[in-house]
């Protein structure tokens, strides 16, 4: 199902200007807005109308970081293909940023005898247009729904569920409440909106102190599902790479980014990255509930440590000598500083193998 809070590819964004009044009147008409609906129109205008990474930008991805990431990520999925039995199969990858990391998968796919069709899901207009430079044979999607259903897929998604739009609820003395946003002509301002029932908090966490937030992520769970649902159908495996944690958890992670800094998630929408921890334990339940098998999570630590990145080091060291210690650096980024933020959740039909970094 589309969803009507992200814009397709060919849609023109409104001027830069434009939406935090939109957003104003629309608050000023028919009163506070979930979250949720703040955060999809926030993020969907900030996509369109910009390519946000790397340090002219406002955050860097761990593919941007080093080449090494994406290879690596190729060759676990060529790993998973191979021990399947070699079958024809399409690859897909959610929010692909630039395409670095399918441009270096790839790169290392081809390498083991892995040619497959490269499928990218991308609503920004801006990123084709970067993506298709470094992967110009790829199809592109608007939505989940569209990838083809001849073949068994293999999906990549790093960094892109903690984009999708989050509804918070908020303890209060007589119970718990949708925080909602309001708004003072363009100031935004979070407030507790009204009761939410009670069955639909998980139960360990019903009784939280007051001021207790909890974050869950409808979108999240709806995309699962629809993957879930074509893997189970099709055959394959998805990877997913995110920062997060296993729920149920009190949690207020809703963050904005720009610059490279940390800044006020209700200030300027439309002009900064906004995100949020991944709750992988709901991702899992959702993808098992379609007739998956879950692994992990895994931090990105062990997956990278497990795919032979030392190893991978050592060898571009040889070769480059006078990059050494920039690879060095770049190795200690992806497992010291991000490697225990990020974790890593494999899903897979039962009758797929193991995927590597899980056992077995």
């Amino acid at each position: 199902m589309t969803n009507p809070l992200i814009p397709p590819a060919d849609h023109k964004p409104e001027p830069e200007d434009a939406l935090p009044e939109r957003l104003a009147r629309a608050i000023a008409l028919a009163g506070p807005i979930p979250v949720a609906q703040f955060m999809a129109a926030a993020n969907a205008h900030y996509y369109g109308t910009r390519d946000p990474l790397g340090a002219g930008g406002d955050f860097t991805t761990s593919p941007e970081i080093s080449q090494m990431f994406g290879e690596l990520i190729g060759l676990w999925c060529a790993d998973l293909w191979d021990r399947a039995g070699r079958p024809e199969v399409h690859w897909v990858e959610l929010g692909p940023g630039r395409g670095t990391l399918a441009a270096d998968a790839r790169r290392a796919m081809a390498k083991a005898g892995f040619a497959p069709s490269i499928h990218f899901v991308e609503t920004s207009a801006t990123l084709r247009t970067a993506q298709a430079e470094r992967v110009a044979d790829a199809t592109w999607h608007d939505t989940v729904e569209t990838l083809p259903t001849d073949r068994p897929l293999i999906v990549v998604a790093n960094e892109f569920f903690d984009a999708l739009p989050i509804r918070q609820l908020v303890r209060r003395g007589e119970g718990w409440h949708e925080r909602l946003v309001a708004a003072q002509d363009l100031l935004f301002l979070p407030i507790a909106g009204p009761p939410v029932p009670p069955e639909i908090i998980p139960e360990p966490l019903r009784e939280a102190e007051t001021g207790s937030v909890i974050e869950v992520s409808p979108a999240s769970v709806a995309v699962m599902r629809q993957l879930a649902a074509r893997i189970a159908a099709q055959g394959g495996a998805a990877l997913i790479i995110d920062y997060g944690y296993e729920g149920p958890a009190i949690a207020d992670t809703l963050q904005a980014v720009r610059g490279h800094a940390f800044a006020n998630p209700f200030d300027r929408p439309g002009e900064q990255d906004l995100s949020a921890h991944v709750d992988f334990t709901t991702l899992a339940a959702a993808a098992q509930g379609s007739g998956l098998a879950a692994f992990g999570p895994v931090t990105q630590r062990d997956l990278l440590g497990a795919l032979g990145i030392d190893q991978r080091t050592a060898g571009l060291a040889r070769a480059h000598p006078d990059r050494a210690d920039a690879l060095l650096a770049d190795r200690n980024r992806l497992m010291q500083d991000m490697g225990t933020l990020f974790r890593a959740l494999a899903v897979a039909r039962p009758d797929w193998p193991v995927p590597a970094g899980y056992g077995e």
